[in-house]
């Protein structure tokens, strides 16, 4: 017989999506002992719930829909071949739901009783199906007299000690079990007053909790907390229990009972199921006002520390600073707390421990935190904690601190886990003694100690910091990034290696930036086999132009021509080799250039190719940008903004460099009329590269000699201009030795001299050593 034929179904007025064959559907078990109201409670449940996402089932009558002879004939079976219906029926259930998208609920049986004798009735396939069981925890006496009452089913007799018992076996039992199998378990209010209410409540949740992941309900409070505060720059998050007060205030909320400790040193661990048993356990303890009432009173004997009051309240002058307590206890608790000290306005919490809450807060959620303000929001992240399940959001974040709290009440496995941190995975941090006199952790020279209050800690979190544009992509912390960039930096590497190794590059920038920010579209391709099916490719490549920015944009610009063979190429050395038919009936224009220092230059192509095609797309690539080209307030910004340009650069660089080509733009030398010189000395300093106080790799020495030529007859003033360049390595010499030819070419105009100009650049293609001379002569009018 075929378990999975056809039964009838309740009328489903709306659709609801299919799940994906892989993926666990919601299924709510409503348990109890016999007569306890499971049916009942599913009729009700039918009435108010929407059928669009839930599914009703009679566990018995699935039974007695599959086995032949219906439960009649189920009453005759042995054990074994009973229990294989009972699977049968569960994993029909389920399939129904995977099908339906929809969450089903099931009444169901766990154990039978007779005379303190108790037959388990559940199946493997129950504790792999489920996701929450609910358990109809009506009091004995309640449920005695129930039974007696129900005319319309005969039930065996049984004394109220015998149901008590029966009930706190199964509740027990059932209570392991789901911690073992990952399901959630919720005991029913005892009142009957309000079981249905109570009942509606747990069964949104539980369908909210599968059907809505976790992590977005958490970035929806994240984005509500950042609404409005467009100016900030840093953000710290921080712990609450043991960090910002010596409180746990998870342990002062349930006082001598400990139920989270049990919880948490089970099978669940600190997973995700974990907190949400948590939220449950909070549900069954205190209804919302004496929730309310609770906190009331945890929030009254927890005391933030005075260095945390402090820095804090420095926060609230600052509107690019913010600060938020992500904490894994009780969100109301630390509100009410911050409230109370005036905070609230400044310090925001997010956490989760009631269903009204509609989050649970783990390691991996503040780790992912952190990461989304760095990542979304350009955030400079500092985080604060003294827990090690918190080392996932330390290691995260720009900057970490750690709290250590006295002896007694800290952490005691943090040394081992934080010692780990620090040598296998790279976590670098200080610590913070609070209260100041208690003893650090590990050694000053592995954990160094600092004040909330040090200058050097608050210049960090204080300091304003220019943000980069959001339109700028960088690969630059990324290993492909790392491996590509190699190549391009080695002494060794010359030639059609070099070129190839640009090249390389344009592939990389076109596959990752160009398929991102312009996106892709279809086109129909013979497949190997033959016949022909559907393939991918930057979207308009047919209407795109690349330029190439000569000369240092060229072998990039080949390699983006590579990965969008379709498009159009062409060499630009100056903005007007840009024409009108370069842009007209295309959709993007791709400018390449080697490397972006000021972005003088770009400025000019972007505002020639904007002229010649108001509505054509400009999008930028690049090998090399630098950093402060392109964060808010440059000019290069203001032109990307007013022309909606995005650039992509393989890695963004930190060294500043005033180009050849910023000072002799168009190789044009200005001349003092009276002496034929040249005419500022401000020019001649600029051609000194700048150097960098951060400790990067200073540029090479370069130094100039200028000197007037004349000819005999007196008709022309010549200048010549001798560059000498001198570096500490051959890779960084090569770099400025092209930079040279760009600006003033390749020859020397002055016939005179034609011997010395082959020796010249001899010496200078071959790049002997560490040093080379350039000899360069501009002839003018006299």
């Amino acid at each position: 017989m075929d378990p999975f034929k056809s039964s009838p179904q309740p009328a489903t007025p709306e659709s609801s999506p299919k799940l994906r064959a892989d993926t666990k559907p919601a299924v709510i078990g409503l348990y109890g002992l016999p007569g306890s109201g499971k049916s009942f409670l599913l009729k009700e449940l039918r009435k108010r719930l929407n059928h669009g996402e839930y599914e009703f089932y009679e566990g018995s009558a699935m039974i007695s829909s599959l086995v032949p002879g219906g439960l009649d004939g189920f009453q005759k079976l042995d054990d074994s071949t009973a229990n294989h219906w009972r699977a049968q029926a569960i994993d029909r259930i389920a399939h129904n739901c995977r099908q339906s998208g929809k969450t089903a609920i099931v009444t169901g049986h766990f154990m039978f009783g007779c005379e303190g004798h108790y037959k388990a009735v559940y199946t493997p396939n129950d504790m792999a199906t489920y996701t929450h069981i609910i358990y109809l925890n009506m009091p004995a006496k309640t449920l005695h007299e129930q039974r007696q009452k129900d005319t319309n089913r005969k039930r065996q007799y049984l004394p109220m000690l015998d149901l008590e018992a029966w009930k706190r076996t199964e509740v027990d039992e059932l209570s392991r079990l789901c911690q073992e199998h990952g399901i959630l378990f919720s005991r029913l209010a005892e009142q009957p007053d309000n079981q249905l209410l109570t009942a509606l409540r747990l069964i949104q949740f539980s369908h909210r909790v599968r059907t809505v992941p976790n992590m977005a309900r958490v970035d929806a409070r994240v984005s509500e907390i950042l609404f409005g505060q467009n100016n900030l720059q840093t953000m710290v998050v921080v712990d609450a229990d043991k960090t910002i007060s010596t409180e746990d205030t998870g342990k002062t909320f349930w006082d001598v009972q400990a139920p989270l400790g049990k919880l948490f040193g089970g099978p669940l661990g600190y997973s995700e199921a974990a907190f949400l048993q948590a939220v449950l356990l909070y549900e069954e303890a205190a209804n919302e006002e004496e929730f309310e009432g609770l906190c009331d009173s945890v929030a009254f004997r927890t005391e933030i520390h005075a260095e945390f009051k402090a820095l804090f309240r420095m926060m609230a002058t600052q509107d690019h600073v913010g600060v938020v307590v992500v904490t894994c206890g009780i969100r109301r608790v630390w509100e009410k707390v911050l409230e109370r000290e005036g905070l609230s306005q400044t310090v925001k919490v997010i956490g989760g421990t009631r269903i009204s809450d509609d989050m649970v807060v783990t390691a991996e959620v503040k780790a992912r935190i952190v990461s989304r303000l760095q990542r979304e929001e350009k955030l400079r992240v500092l985080a604060i904690s003294d827990s090690p399940l918190d080392l996932p959001m330390l290691e995260t974040a720009d900057e970490a601190i750690v709290v250590t709290g006295e002896e007694q009440n800290r952490s005691s496995s943090m040394d081992k886990a934080l010692l780990e941190a620090i040598q296998t995975r790279g976590l670098k941090a200080r610590q913070v003694l609070l209260p100041s006199n208690v003893s650090p952790r590990l050694t000053d020279a592995v954990l160094a100690q600092i004040r909330l209050s040090d200058k050097e800690l608050l210049d960090s979190v204080f300091s304003r910091r220019r943000r980069l544009h959001p339109h700028v992509w960088h690969a630059t912390d990324r290993n492909a990034a790392k491996l590509l960039m190699s190549p391009t930096r080695d002494a060794s590497v010359a030639g059609p290696m070099l070129r190839k190794a640009h090249a390389n590059v344009g592939l990389y920038l076109a596959w990752e930036f160009l398929s991102e920010v312009l996106g892709v579209e279809e086109y129909a391709m013979r497949h190997v086999q033959g016949h022909h099916v559907m393939g991918h490719r930057v979207r308009h490549e047919r209407e795109t132009t690349i330029v190439a920015l000569m000369r240092g944009g060229e072998p990039l610009a080949l390699g983006l021509n590579e990965a969008l063979p379709l498009a159009m190429f062409v060499h630009a050395a100056s903005p007007d080799d840009i024409r009108k038919d370069h842009v007209e009936k295309q959709k993007t224009v791709v400018l390449v250039d080697s490397v972006i220092n000021s972005g003088t230059t770009l400025i000019e192509f972007i505002e020639r190719t904007r002229k010649l095609c108001k509505d054509i797309r400009i999008v930028v690539v690049a090998g090399v940008v630098q950093t402060d080209a392109v964060m808010q307030g440059h000019a290069l910004v203001s032109v990307m903004e007013e022309h909606g340009v995005h650039i992509g650069a393989l890695r963004l660089s930190e060294n500043k460099f005033t180009g050849f080509r910023d000072v002799f733009a168009k190789r044009k030398i200005q001349l003092a009329p009276e002496s034929g010189k040249l005419i500022a000395a401000a020019h001649l300093k600029k051609l000194a590269p700048e150097t960098d106080d951060d400790g990067y790799e200073k540029p090479p020495s370069v130094s100039y000699e200028f000197e007037e030529l004349y000819y005999k007859e007196g008709k022309r003033s010549n200048v010549v201009i001798r560059v000498s360049i001198q570096a500490d390595k051959e890779s960084v010499l090569k770099e400025y030795n092209d930079l040279v030819i760009e600006c003033f070419g390749e020859g020397c105009r002055d016939k005179k001299r034609k011997k010395e100009k082959r020796s010249a650049r001899k010496l200078f293609r071959s790049r002997r050593g560490v040093g080379s001379t350039f000899r360069r002569v501009f002839l003018r009018g006299a």
